[in-house]
């Protein structure tokens, strides 16, 4: 199994909002009732809504990350950025990541450090060092598809679990 649980409540550029919270809700992740919910809520009301909101996203996690024990799925791949505290406070069984990649190891120019927590998966191993290292990615200014772009997943990391993990599945099926 690979995971691409949302990383907008878990990861390390999120925590802020865990404290501050924000004014306004944006319709490309909730609902327009949940939208204007949020609208009338006062902070300690949207502080509420955005730990809950982080406590929905642990649980997540927390269901791809048990798989192997509550669902007998013998191989996981959940990626995701670097997690903030209270994310990982919250995760049963947490462990730490395996591997993190960047995207110039698997053939695009661009630097995103994007981790990997593994079960019963090898960690990748690079196929294609390019010497671009744009960070696009950080420079990206505020805009309605942001969140987007920042949520990428590169074909050449994809290409690579296909392949590496592929084999690595075939092989064990095979003994």
């Amino acid at each position: 199994m690979v995971a691409h649980p949302p990383c907008t409540r878990l990861c390390l550029s999120g925590v802020r909002w865990l404290h501050e919270p924000p004014t306004k809700l944006s319709t490309a992740h909730y609902s327009i009732r949940e939208v204007a919910a949020y609208a009338r809520m006062n902070r300690e009301q949207r502080l509420a809504f955005m730990w809950d909101e982080l406590d929905k996203a642990a649980d997540l996690f927390s269901a791809f990350w048990n798989a192997d024990m509550e669902h007998g799925i013998p191989r996981i791949c959940i990626e995701n950025p670097v997690m903030h505290g209270h994310a990982k406070q919250r995760i049963r069984n947490y462990e730490e990541f395996a591997q993190s990649v960047q995207p110039w190891q698997f053939g695009h120019g661009e630097c995103k450090r994007t981790c990997f927590w593994l079960k019963g998966l090898p960690k990748l191993e690079p196929t294609n060092i390019v010497a671009g290292r744009a960070q696009r990615i950080h420079q990206l200014g505020p805009s309605a598809d942001r969140w987007r772009e920042r949520s990428k997943f590169f074909p050449g990391f994809a290409s690579a679990m296909a392949e590496q993990w592929g084999t690595h599945a075939l092989q064990q099926l095979a003994a």
